[in-house]
């Protein structure tokens, strides 16, 4: 089944030095953008992460530092990156747990901002695990027929991913074509921030989803405590979380000067 789309959509996967979102650095991005009409815009790019590749990394997605030496860094085609992704829906498979935020990280170092607040997030995992719960390699052996030559080659997962989603659409007749519809399925809760450290509660509220403060407001954790916001700013959380907690901290400083 072709998706419905109102608006182009993005497919993507990185391959990364590593798991860490705040730290590790992008080696290999590949892009498959769909026009509404059908059109795609594929593109594949190695990057020069500026920090060594481990073995345990190039172990997986086998790429090594000489093959990303004279390759650009992110700096150098942020810019270009965030024009493909501009006015975009975004899809890929784990990629509102890792993919998204990571590609955030790198953006924010480049000094450069992708304005996502219009963005529907769909994450392909999030929907096979609903529903048949196995890896991207099963994904594609169970809804497109054959085996995922070349898995962890960037370009090949974000092939994959697409084709994958298609099929879901095909087998399951209650899951709707729609990316609005896929973004709300393809969530598991009401997240704020993609690491999940505020959720929304049922009358839209941020909660603080994590420590001492789990379960409370944020808006009046950040009233009470006047050094927990600064201990957020300062910390090792993703800047998409930062970047939450201070929409709460500027609407908690506007009603206190009224």
């Amino acid at each position: 089944m072709e998706l419905n789309l109102t608006k182009p959509i993005v497919f993507f996967d990185l391959e990364t030095t590593g798991t860490n979102v705040t730290h590790d650095r992008i080696v290999e991005i590949s892009i498959i953008k769909v026009m509404p009409d059908g059109q795609e815009i594929e593109k594949t790019r190695r990057v020069n992460p500026e920090i060594p590749i481990p073995a345990e990394a190039t172990a997986i997605h086998h790429i090594t530092n000489e093959d990303v030496a004279n390759e650009p860094t992110f700096r150098q085609i942020a810019k270009s990156l965030a024009e493909l992704f501009a006015d975009s829906d975004i899809a890929g498979f784990n990629s509102n747990r890792f993919d998204v935020p990571l590609l955030l990280e790198e953006f924010h170092r480049a000094g450069v901002t992708l304005d996502l607040s219009r963005t529907r997030f769909i994450d392909v995992q999030t929907i096979f695990h609903k529903k048949e719960q196995r890896t991207l390699s099963a994904a594609y052996k169970f809804y497109c027929g054959s085996n995922l030559e070349d898995a962890h080659s960037a370009n090949a997962d974000t092939r994959a991913t697409y084709e994958v989603l298609k099929a879901q659409l095909d087998r399951y007749n209650d899951l709707p074509n729609d990316m609005k519809a896929l973004s709300e399925y393809s969530t598991y809760s009401n997240m704020v921030d993609f690491a999940g450290r505020l959720i929304y509660d049922d009358q839209r509220r941020e909660v603080i989803n994590f420590g001492k403060y789990k379960g409370h407001l944020a808006e009046e954790v950040l009233k009470t405590d006047t050094g927990y916001y600064g201990w957020i700013m300062q910390g090792d959380f993703p800047q998409n979380t930062k970047d939450c907690f201070a929409v709460v901290m500027l609407r908690v400083k506007k009603s206190s000067n009224k």
